[in-house]
């Protein structure tokens, strides 16, 4: 996937701060919506949910801290990577940052360019086919830059859905998904589409990955939905 369709939400409270960051934040590709408190991003992030947050700790309304617990106490939000930013320098302050949930905590006044690296980092390790990485799963390779797909010896042709079905599965292997924890992650909150159409586009993904025979490796989970593995 491009840069451009990671999605990040800022929220923080100092517009000048607010403004700073988010020029560099899409300077280095990434979609940003903007929040200037904990209960505007909590509303942010139930319509769409962005694929990394940045959480200044001191907010009105709603602390950031407070935000993070709700994010990582909720099993639709919990894997989304959370940077803390914090005037808050002790060492208490950042494990309880880090307690609460954060995959990352930074002190203020940090240097933009190291704060950029980190969110590079955060993304790698939660959506690694968008830092263009190679997925394999058995002995299916996944090239997210060129968005080319193997199993074995053999390439395959998958149409854009199935490819990022794929993409979900080979990100998130041996977790069991849902149909609507499926359609938000392909399809997005913003699109209506019936649950019975991801059994359609999986249905389409298993036929084209045993084209050659293979076995298949997408497991349905009855009542619950489907893992890879």
């Amino acid at each position: 996937m491009a840069a451009e369709q990671i999605q990040v939400l800022l929220v923080e409270d100092e517009p000048a701060q607010r403004e700073v960051l988010a020029y560099n934040l899409e300077a280095e590709g990434y979609a940003v919506r903007q929040a200037e408190n904990g209960e505007e991003a909590m509303l942010l992030i139930d319509e769409a949910a962005p694929d990394l947050i940045i959480l200044d700790w001191m907010m009105p309304l709603l602390s950031g801290i407070e935000v993070c617990r709700q994010v990582k106490t909720r099993p639709d939000t919990r894997a989304i990577p959370v940077i803390m930013l914090s005037a808050r320098s002790e060492e208490v302050d950042a494990v309880r940052g880090l307690d609460t949930g954060a995959d990352d905590y930074v002190i203020k006044p940090y240097n933009l360019r190291e704060l950029m690296a980190r969110v590079r980092n955060q993304l790698r390790r939660a959506r690694p086919a968008a830092a263009g990485a190679v997925l394999t799963f058995d002995d299916i390779t996944l090239n997210a830059e060129s968005h080319r797909v193997t199993r074995g010896d053999d390439e395959v042709k998958l149409g854009p859905t199935e490819y990022r079905i794929l993409v979900t599965f080979m990100e998130k292997p041996g977790r069991v998904l849902s149909r609507d924890q499926l359609l938000d992650l392909v399809w997005g909150r913003d699109i209506y589409v019936d649950t019975r159409t991801v059994d359609v586009h999986i249905a389409r993904l298993r036929k084209t990955l045993k084209g050659k025979g293979g076995t298949d490796p997408i497991r349905t989970v009855r009542g619950t939905g489907y893992s890879l593995g």
